[in-house]
């Protein structure tokens, strides 16, 4: 548990790639059943202004550039009360507007 707990503590923090020095934000993190993990990196905007396509890396790969999230974090520890009352699911995602 504490190793899934120091994964999670990715989500939101600014990370760089150390092979490619690719950099962004760790958007999600994922265990897959061959005991990989990865996070997703979102590079956000490009000087057009356009959003860039972010990319999948093993954790081991990343170096936290800033362990600061950029927001908050969900609060993952749930109870099926909990759920089924409402109190747990979907958060509010953050929304891009041009300007």
């Amino acid at each position: 548990m504490i190793n899934l707990k120091k994964h999670l503590e990715l989500l939101g923090c600014r990370v760089k790639d150390r092979v490619t020095g690719f950099t962004g934000v760790a958007a999600s993190v994922t265990f897959d059943l061959y005991g990989c993990i990865q996070a997703i990196v979102n590079p956000g905007m490009g000087s057009d202004g356009k959003l860039q396509e972010p990319q999948w890396f093993d954790v081991n790969r990343l170096e936290v550039l800033d362990a600061e999230p950029v927001m908050e974090r969900p609060q993952f520890d749930w109870s099926p009360a909990a759920v089924s009352a409402g109190a747990k699911g979907s958060g509010e995602r953050p929304s891009y507007t041009p300007r």
